[in-house]
């Protein structure tokens, strides 16, 4: 089955944002390599919403070229 590439990025940043809940629930302090994976975490939620951002961009930029 193929999926379309926003709706696995989409699935991917759920994912990852159900990590970082679970991280920030915890009653303990981070340590150092918990911190660090949740600073990574993060900055792959970044960047995955920047790839969704460049994916409906070019959805709509196909749609209004489509349109004339």
């Amino acid at each position: 089955m193929i999926t379309d590439p926003a709706s696995a990025i989409k699935r991917e940043v759920l994912q990852l944002i159900d990590l970082q809940i679970e991280t920030l629930k915890r009653q303990s302090s981070l340590d150092s390599a918990e911190l660090l994976d949740y600073q990574a975490r993060s900055q792959q939620i970044r960047t995955l919403y920047r790839e969704l951002d460049r994916i409906g961009r070019t959805q709509i930029q196909l749609k209004s070229a489509r349109a004339y």
